[in-house]
C-alpha cells in the first residue's frame, strides 16, 4: 500500500508543477486591453472570448488530476490508519489526551517521571516607603 501512496504523491507533485508552469505561460484577458483601445481590434473590451485553446484545456486536465490525487491520498491515508492496531479510525479519535504525557515514560527532555513541576510562591507584597508629603494609607 505504501508504493501506491508514493506513486500518487509523485503524480500529484508532477501535476502541480505542470499546472503552475501552464498558468505562468498563459496570458490573461487583460493582456490585450491596450491593443483593443489603440489599434481598433475587433472584439470586446478584453479580447474575443472564443473556445478554449490547448493550454487552458491542459491546465484543466492537470487540475483534475491534482484533485483526484488529493482525494486518493486522503483515502489511502485513512485506510492505512484504520488498519493499524492502535488507531481509532480517524485523526480525532487518536487525539492525545491530557494523561498521555505521563505515560510516555520520560519522553520529554529533562523531565523526571512522576515529579510534579515546582511552582514558585508568589512574592510578598512589601509596602513602599512613604515619600515626604504622601498621604498615609488607611
Amino acid at each position: 500500500m505504501q508504493i501506491w501512496t508514493n506513486l500518487v504523491q509523485v503524480l500529484q507533485v508532477l501535476a502541480a508543477i505542470t499546472m503552475i508552469g501552464l498558468v505562468l505561460v498563459q496570458h490573461g484577458k487583460g493582456a490585450d486591453m491596450g491593443a483593443s483601445f489603440g489599434s481598433g481590434a475587433s472584439g470586446s473590451l478584453f479580447g474575443a472570448t472564443g473556445s478554449a485553446n490547448f493550454l487552458s484545456r491542459f491546465t484543466a486536465v492537470c487540475a483534475g488530476v491534482f484533485f483526484v490525487c488529493t482525494l486518493s491520498l486522503a483515502y489511502l491515508s485513512n485506510s492505512v490508519a484504520s488498519r493499524s492496531p492502535s488507531s481509532g479510525g480517524s485523526v480525532l479519535d487518536r487525539a492525545v489526551t491530557p494523561a498521555a504525557p505521563a505515560s510516555l515514560g520520560g519522553a520529554i527532555p529533562g523531565a523526571v517521571n512522576g515529579a510534579a513541576p515546582a511552582v514558585a510562591a508568589p512574592a510578598a507584597v512589601v509596602p513602599a516607603a512613604s515619600a515626604p508629603g504622601a498621604i498615609p494609607a488607611k
